[in-house]
């Protein structure tokens, strides 16, 4: 497979909120591959993302990070790869209707903080776009106005992903700014002083991590290469922190 069709979906898995650590993970006296190497190089999608167990939750991490999963056995590991993309969605309050513009929250006191309280931080931090999406009301709905086509959409994606294809062709098994290392980010995607400054406005407002850090620059190199602008500048950094709705104050109550 070429390097840009590496991008282009192999495959398309999603899981129930029941689904046990093994069938997501891989496991078992002879180990399988779970459900997030069956998606390598696919999408993995998991609905109602606070309903599953946390343990199942947590065990994301490693692979979200490193894109490989190591199942241990007493005499033995095994290494599956995981380079998925990961898409998520939930209700903001167990009832639903937390932030609606219309309907009232009927959640008890303290109900919606112990809600989102079941996706840990350092999960949520490995969670590059964060995107309320909240009701359209019926009259944007029953307009006549047309937007973007997809087929547009879609040439300035693939000229990006070509753009990142091109920089990175000299590393092995690096083929888009999400991947790139802290030292790669560094080289390819240094921010101007003004983006640094704005970024930094929004580190230290939101309380953010050094992780989240990282990820907000690799959003902001990738909305850079959709512009075909060479460097990353102040509102390429202003709409990737704008991505990153959950760690908004107030968000939980």
């Amino acid at each position: 497979m070429v390097n840009l069709n590496y991008f282009y979906l192999t495959c398309c898995t999603s899981r129930h909120r029941h689904s046990s650590d093994v069938a997501l993970v891989g496991g078992g006296s002879f180990p399988q591959p779970g459900e997030i190497s069956l998606a390598h190089h696919g999408v993995l999608f998991l609905d109602e993302l606070p309903e599953f167990k946390r343990t199942v939750l947590e065990v994301m991490r490693q692979p979200l990070e490193d894109r490989v999963i190591t199942i241990s056995r007493a005499r033995f590991s095994v290494d599956y790869p995981a380079s998925f993309m990961l898409v998520t969605s939930m209700n903001p309050c167990p009832c639903g209707y937390f932030n609606h513009p219309d309907k009232k929250c009927v959640c008890a006191p303290g109900a919606v903080q112990r809600y989102m309280s079941r996706i840990s931080g350092p999960l949520l931090d490995r969670i590059d776009l964060q995107i309320e999406v909240v009701p359209v009301p019926f009259k944007e709905l029953s307009t006549a106005s047309t937007s973007e086509k997809s087929e547009v959409i879609r040439e300035r994606v693939i000229v990006a992903r070509k753009i990142q294809s091109e920089r990175y062709k000299d590393y092995d098994n690096v083929f888009c700014n999400a991947q790139i290392s802290s030292r790669m980010q560094r080289k390819y995607a240094t921010p101007t002083d003004d983006a640094m400054e704005v970024l930094k406005n929004a580190m230290e407002k939101r309380n953010l991590s050094a992780r989240a850090f990282d990820r907000i620059i690799k959003v902001a190199r990738t909305i850079a290469d959709l512009e075909g602008v060479e460097q990353v500048q102040a509102h390429h950094i202003a709409e990737a922190v704008q991505y990153r709705n959950l760690d908004k104050d107030g968000w939980a109550g």
